[in-house]
């Protein structure tokens, strides 16, 4: 008799238990078990994010004066976090972790996924802290449409994880990305959106600016944020489409990846 084929639910509870697994084992790796422990996950990017607000809150670096530079910080520096963090912790983990691949069940997928989501649930984490820390401190005041703040937020995570396995592939083929990654992440950084806002900027250097994915991801969660204060210019079909195209070329790379893996 032929042996039964798992449904497609079993496959994903087996999966969904791999992953978890990956993460257990990457934040006791990145943290240890003690002091704060997996609270360093919301910790770290806190303390960054906390520390670029207080910079920009010092110096002033606004453009408007109705703008809680605070917040404006917040949702910028927090949205970098998101995607660039992804990356860097996807690039050579497949080197890394060779050695989990060895187990059945475990796959070069779970492996960036697992990093991906860490630094995204992290990220999170300290957005929506930070904003219910200062908005009880007065600093700020909490969004004026939570969900299109929740919406802009969830398709930048989504970019962010489509971006990390990208590297994360791309780098387990060709250890050549990882060299170009590092200084192209510092060189997105300005044009990122984090610290201006598209309204502000030439006309004639709008289109090239929009050209960035997450500008339309940081310019969404800023109208949902500041409301009717600011002018923000985003596109939310075209910020959707481009995280497809790279959702499904970051899975075929991850394919290939893997194969060379095994050879």
């Amino acid at each position: 008799m032929e042996e039964a084929q798992p449904s497609l639910v079993n496959c994903l509870q087996v999966q969904g238990r791999v992953v978890y697994a990956c993460m257990m084992r990457e934040v006791i790796t990145r943290f240890g078990r003690h002091n704060l422990g997996v609270l360093w996950l919301i910790a770290e990017p806190m303390l960054f994010t906390v520390g670029v607000a207080t910079v920009w809150y010092a110096l002033r670096l606004n453009h408007a004066s109705d703008i809680p530079i605070v917040a404006f910080a917040i949702t910028g520096y927090s949205s970098v976090l998101a995607w660039r963090n992804c990356a860097s912790r996807c690039s050579m983990a497949i080197a890394a972790n060779r050695a989990l691949l060895f187990h059945r069940n475990v796959r070069v997928l779970d492996i960036l996924l697992t990093r991906s989501i860490l630094e995204i649930g992290g990220a999170t984490g300290s957005f929506f802290l930070l904003i219910a820390i200062f908005a009880s401190l007065e600093l700020t005041y909490l969004p004026r449409d939570p969900l299109t703040v929740a919406a802009g937020w969830l398709l930048l995570c989504w970019f962010g994880l489509a971006l990390g396995v990208l590297i994360g592939a791309s780098t387990g083929y060709s250890e050549v990305v990882e060299k170009i990654w590092t200084p192209a992440a510092y060189l997105l950084f300005p044009l990122s959106g984090a610290a201006f806002m598209v309204e502000w900027l030439p006309e004639s250097t709008r289109p090239y600016v929009l050209a960035f994915p997450m500008v339309h991801g940081v310019e969404m969660v800023r109208d949902g944020y500041f409301g009717n204060v600011v002018h923000a210019h985003y596109d939310v079909q075209y910020l959707m489409t481009t995280c497809l195209a790279m959702t499904l070329l970051a899975l075929a790379l991850t394919r290939l990846a893997a194969r060379r893996v095994k050879h």
